[in-house]
C-alpha cells in the first residue's frame, strides 16, 4: 500500500491551504484515514480522521477550522485548512489503517505517507 500526500506550502496567518492524499495498492474503502502533524522537536500528533462510514473526528486545536473528507471512488482523502495560525506549522502526514483501535492513536495506523510541509507566517 502506498500513501502519497500533495498540497501544502507557505501561507500567511488567517489564510487557507488544502492537502490531498492518494492511496494505492489496497482497498481504500476498507481503511480509516487520518491526518497527523509533527512540528520540529515535537511528537507526531493527531489532527483529523474519517472512518470507513464517514464519521469525522478532530483535535480540539483544529476543530471548526479544518475539514476532512474522503472520496472512495478516487481513493483520496482531503484536509481543508482554514484560518491558519503559525502554530499549525508542521509536516502533515496522511495515514491509513486496517487495524482496530482508537481512531486518533498514531500507533493504530499501519500505512503512512512521506509528509507535506505546511508553513504559516505571522
Amino acid at each position: 500500500v502506498q500513501v502519497v500526500e500533495s498540497g501544502g506550502g507557505l501561507v500567511q496567518e488567517g489564510g487557507s491551504l488544502g492537502l490531498s492524499c492518494t492511496v494505492s495498492g489496497g482497498t481504500f474503502s476498507n481503511y480509516k484515514m487520518a491526518w497527523f502533524r509533527q512540528a520540529p522537536g515535537k511528537e507526531r500528533e493527531f489532527v483529523a480522521a474519517i472512518s470507513l462510514y464517514g464519521s469525522l473526528y478532530y483535535a480540539d486545536s483544529v476543530k471548526g477550522r479544518f475539514d476532512i473528507s474522503r472520496d472512495n471512488a478516487k481513493n483520496k482523502v482531503y484536509l481543508q485548512m482554514n484560518s491558519l495560525k503559525p502554530e499549525d506549522t508542521a509536516g502533515y502526514y496522511c495515514a491509513a489503517s486496517s487495524l482496530s483501535g482508537s481512531i486518533s492513536d498514531r500507533n493504530k495506523y499501519n500505512y503512512w505517507g512521506q509528509g507535506a510541509q505546511v508553513t504559516v507566517s505571522s
